[in-house]
């Protein structure tokens, strides 16, 4: 290839671009990258004057340079490679989800093996007074629990699995409901946190485990609190 044919391939005259039309056509092409530098460079070599050799230090210096980035960005690339695989979940991953016990926020919940029961309650503000609820499958209250006071945040309960009268309340499954109040009888945002099995795991499209829990449905690793 000579030196003009090198120069006209990239759109450039001798003395410049040959036209403005040819200047514009190429001003969305790409850069130009280490495989057109050394044709260029080799070009120049070959269509150089033997009497009066070009300086060619600087470009062998951008060659080197050119080298440098290649190799920069070859290893980026091997590092993203890496990050992904770490973030990312495989199925084996995945699967070691399937029976463990999460904590997630819901107001479905069942008892252990024993009939009892716990879960957590966040609090957004201090409480004066915070209530924990307990109603049976067909939404008769079966238990009040009384909590009294509370600093704003994460609070754990338990519940025996008797009702008011004593009585075992069953398998369930039960609903929890939360009420708190502060000092002026204002009410105060509280959640119900509720432990459940994991039956079985999907991944999302982005990937990531996606757990289904009796009573719950489907939520994402996300989502979980505490791991039982």
């Amino acid at each position: 290839m000579s030196f003009d044919s090198t120069l006209a391939s990239l759109g450039i005259g001798r003395t410049g671009p040959s036209t403005a039309s040819t200047a514009n056509a190429n001003l969305g092409n790409p850069a130009m990258d280490q495989g057109d530098f050394l044709t260029l460079m080799t070009a120049q070599l070959k269509n150089q004057d033997p009497f009066d050799p070009v300086d060619n230090s600087q470009m062998v210096a951008q060659m080197a340079q050119f080298s440098s980035l290649a190799g920069i960005s070859e290893m980026n690339t091997t590092l993203k490679a890496i990050a992904e695989r770490l973030n990312g979940t495989s199925t084996g991953d995945a699967m070691a989800w399937i029976g463990r016990n999460v904590l997630t926020e819901g107001s479905t919940a069942y008892p252990r093996t024993d009939g009892s029961l716990g879960g957590t309650i966040e609090l957004g503000a201090d409480a004066s007074n915070v209530t924990v609820t307990i109603e049976g499958p067909n939404g008769a209250m079966l238990r009040t629990v009384e909590l009294g006071a509370q600093a704003k945040g994460a609070i754990d309960f338990e519940w025996d699995g008797t009702t008011d009268s004593g009585e075992p309340a069953g398998n369930g499954p039960f609903t929890i409901r939360v009420g708190a109040q502060n000092a002026e009888g204002k009410a105060v945002a509280a959640a119900p946190l509720v432990w459940a099995p994991v039956t079985s795991v999907s991944l999302g499209a982005d990937g990531a485990p996606i757990l289904t829990l009796p009573g719950l449905g489907q939520i994402p690793v996300s989502a979980v609190r505490k791991v039982g």
